[in-house]
């Protein structure tokens, strides 16, 4: 099952301006806290935490898009490769269940910054 509305997903992420509120991510070799910002490699230039969250989100949808029409190609006699079917099945899968882990590990810290007192 794909995700429907990755465009309605990025909407909300600009709605909330999830720039201003949360931290850059250290995943490259250089981060700018000053900015907010993090550039990974010259190639991908900087990208704030919720443009990373988004790209995340149409990688994992794009996966399980595949996922489905190789199952649609394997269905309709179009391809006969069932291991290729069930490798993009299981990407797709894995993709899904990292993000769903990510989604709670976010849930969780923002209920832990919730209980605390100021």
């Amino acid at each position: 099952m794909a995700i429907n509305n990755v465009a309605q997903i990025a909407n909300t992420l600009k709605s909330y301006d999830v720039n201003n509120w949360s931290k850059s991510i250290e995943l490259g070799n250089k981060i700018d806290f000053r900015n907010n910002q993090f550039q990974m490699d010259e190639s991908q230039g900087t990208k704030s935490f919720g443009d990373f969250l988004a790209d995340s989100i149409s990688k994992v949808n794009g996966l399980q898009q595949d996922a489905d029409v190789a199952m649609q190609r394997l269905a309709s006699g179009e391809s006969k490769n069932l291991h290729e079917t069930l490798l993009a099945v299981e990407r797709a899968d894995i993709a899904f269940k990292q993000m769903n882990q990510v989604r709670l590990k976010v849930i969780d810290a923002y209920k832990e910054i919730m209980r605390m007192q100021v």
